[in-house]
């Protein structure tokens, strides 16, 4: 077989060839060659059919490699991916995880309990570790249809090959990145995403981290409570969440009583957008895309004493 310094010679190997390539060469040298590929190079490379069937099904058959096995274990269900290609309909391709393993099945022999769907390109990149797929899914360049759970699960399974961690872990998303893909983003993304089943993980990673963002500096002299109230919750409710700030510190509380300061009412949009500044509180007011209930000052004054990602 030819060598390949290169991902781009591919290009120039036969079919049989580029897939022999994808099925025997070390995953981590792989990843190397699609990891220095700019976004407009891979392109060429996965508009060609023969390279993206090829690439994609010896990516997916070889994913047991790379699973860990007690995570693997917990899960079960059917995982459908929806490629989207340049031209003509997407590819489909089936996971089957059975709490033994893992295995590949052909496109419409079994009933997806969840459909992920992405472009070519940022399916690549999300395999091979280039792409986060929780970065990805903010920015709304990837769907999930069914079973956000069963997603969420098979994201813990696979390590990415010479990398740490798993290959979706929502704790390891960068808030400065997150803030970035969510520039521009329409609202009705953003209240699908935080009226299913990933609500819950978006709201625990921002609560959990907020003390990271207090200024101390700035929060030396300050004691408050406010509260936030998100609407548009899967069930039709809000989730309560309080924020305590006492003196250069602070903690947030779940379903908390007592009293506060001042609520925050938003919806689940306009909280994406309030952490991670591309909302202002006061243009929030003035245009209704939040109200303030209480001390509208308190609320304010939450919003200068945090280090809000995004925020210029």
């Amino acid at each position: 077989m030819p060598r390949v310094s290169s991902a781009l010679d591919l290009l120039d190997h036969t079919p049989e060839e580029a897939d022999a390539f994808f099925a025997t060469e070390d995953a981590e040298r792989v990843l190397g060659l699609v990891d220095a590929l700019s976004d407009r190079e891979l392109a060429l490379l996965v508009d060609v059919p023969h390279l993206r069937t090829s690439a994609v099904r010896h990516v997916l058959g070889r994913l047991g490699e790379f699973a860990l096995p007690a995570p693997l274990a917990e899960v079960e269900g059917v995982v459908e991916f929806r490629v989207e290609v340049p031209q003509g309909v997407p590819e489909v391709h089936l996971l089957v995880f059975d709490g033994d393993g893992v295995s590949v099945a052909p496109g419409g022999t079994h009933r997806p309990d969840v459909t992920i769907s992405l472009a070519a390109v940022d399916f690549v990149r999300m395999v091979s570790g280039g792409s986060n797929a929780a970065l990805l899914l903010l920015g709304d360049r990837l769907r999930v249809d069914g079973d956000e759970q069963l997603a969420l699960r098979v994201g813990g399974v696979f390590r990415v090959p010479g990398r740490p961690g798993v290959a979706v872990d929502p704790s390891a998303v960068d808030p400065e990145r997150a803030a970035a893909v969510l520039k521009g983003v329409k609202d009705r993304h953003l209240d699908r995403l935080m009226s299913g089943g990933f609500r819950e993980v978006v709201l625990d990673q921002v609560f959990t981290r907020l003390p990271e963002f207090l200024d101390e500096q700035r929060a030396a002299d300050t004691s408050l409570v406010v509260a936030f109230r998100i609407d548009g919750r899967p069930d039709g409710g809000s989730d309560r969440v309080t924020v305590y700030v006492d003196r250069g510190s602070c903690r947030a509380e779940r379903d908390a009583d007592g009293d506060r300061d001042a609520t925050l009412v938003l919806g689940g949009a306009q909280f994406l957008k309030l952490v991670t500044g591309h909302l202002n509180p006061v243009t929030g007011v003035v245009r209704g895309a939040l109200k303030v209930k209480g001390d509208l000052n308190a609320a304010l004054t939450l919003y200068r004493i945090m280090r809000i990602p995004g925020r210029g």
